[in-house]
């Protein structure tokens, strides 16, 4: 028998969550992540929209303020203001969530291996061996199936043979704590193929936190000076004031869609690492929760029955064909690097109809197909069962 049913590699959202449902099942689970502490290294700004944080039970202690306010910019700084009458967004406090998670999932009874990196996997009979690397003590352990949530990069689709991840833009940004609310909190969105080519700058502001960041085409841009040159003008023209920088974050956001196979009868692919995240937003935590809750639905269903014919529920092609839209959007930004076309685009958005697009890009709540188009051909499997 395996030492595990199933072994998540990395324990970013994406992990935490596959390891917490399928622990709750009564699962065997290992859960790995290179990192010593999971509030080291974090990658993301960690925006929460309003269709997570209404069908998610996220721990309030682990959120920011409600922001309700948007401002989008032209590379000259023209700007127009947006408002929803609902609670939008909301920041996490990422370090906060994942050790709250981790917690969970030690509780729910799940394996976990910190400061351990993946150094191979061989697959054969229904089992995965797995050769682990914590410190100086290399060793081994089996599981029934493998999940990958291990990042854009991912090396479990590599050794899995899943598809990887070939498109993604790169962010950086800075953190800043104690700031001086400047009215209430908003989200500032500059609009600059020069500064962030292929994507946007933004400025993320809750009363407790403010986040700057840049994000673009790695071969395109210089994301430290133009994170440098953002910075000078949220402090200046924006008039946003800069508190003590606590930390920096950075990664390569994938944004080519879903990828087309992220399951096998070894294991599937979660969060980045399936290319969960929109091409055109960029925003990735709603498509990795509902993945994710997927995922554990499909890897309970085949852990209990034995059928891993199952596992081909699981796949990228039927969530690339919602994203049809989105990456023809993304194709279309990849190309433009005049500052003349953006402003022109800008003024377009100023009008009733382009603020009803910008207002529908911005607040529209389905970023991810809905849960009962994710419903796999189980039978009467219900995860109760396990």
């Amino acid at each position: 028998m395996a030492d595990f049913e199933c072994a998540v590699i990395g324990a970013g959202l994406a992990g935490l969550s596959v390891a917490l449902k399928l622990g709750r099942q009564g699962r065997r689970v290992l859960l790995v992540d290179r990192k010593a502490s999971l509030s080291d290294g974090i990658h993301t700004t960690g925006i929460f929209v309003r269709r997570t944080l209404e069908d998610f039970d996220l721990p309030g202690d682990c959120l920011g303020p409600v922001i309700r306010h948007v401002s989008v910019y032209s590379p000259s700084l023209a700007r127009f203001d947006l408002e929803s009458p609902f609670a939008e967004f909301r920041v996490g406090r990422m370090g906060r969530l994942y050790t709250e998670l981790l917690g969970q999932c030690r509780t729910a009874g799940v394996t976990t291996a910190l400061d351990s990196s993946l150094e191979s996997i061989v697959s054969h009979d229904g089992t995965s061996s797995l050769v682990l690397q914590t410190g100086l003590r290399r060793w081994k352990s089996d599981a029934r199936l493998i999940v990958g949530a291990d990042g854009a990069g991912s090396r479990v689709a590599e050794h899995l043979d899943l598809s990887r991840n070939s498109e993604w833009i790169l962010g950086l940004e800075d953190v800043y704590r104690d700031t001086i609310a400047t009215g209430p909190p908003r989200i500032h969105c500059l609009l600059d193929p020069e500064l962030a080519p292929g994507y946007i700058a933004w400025a993320v502001h809750d009363g407790e936190e403010l986040h700057l960041g840049v994000g673009g085409y790695a071969a395109q841009f210089k994301p430290a000076e133009a994170l440098k040159r953002w910075t000078q003008v949220a402090r200046t023209r924006l008039r946003l004031p800069q508190g003590e920088r606590v930390e920096r974050r950075g990664g390569r956001i994938p944004v080519g869609g879903v990828l087309p196979r992220i399951a096998s009868q070894f294991g599937l692919l979660v969060g980045d690492a399936a290319g969960a995240v929109s091409p055109l937003t960029a925003g990735g935590l709603d498509p990795c929760l509902r993945l994710s809750e997927f995922a554990a639905e499909v890897l309970g269903a085949t852990l209990q029955t034995g059928d891993t014919s199952l596992l081909e529920a699981y796949s990228g092609e039927a969530f690339r064909r919602k994203f049809r839209a989105r990456l023809w959007l993304r194709a279309a930004l990849r190309t433009v690097r005049s500052r003349r076309a953006i402003n022109a685009a800008f003024w377009c958005l100023r009008t009733p109809i382009g603020r009803r697009l910008a207002g529908r890009i911005f607040f529209h709540p389905a970023s991810f197909p809905d849960a009962p188009n994710l419903q796999p051909p189980l039978g009467r499997w219900s995860p109760h069962q396990a």
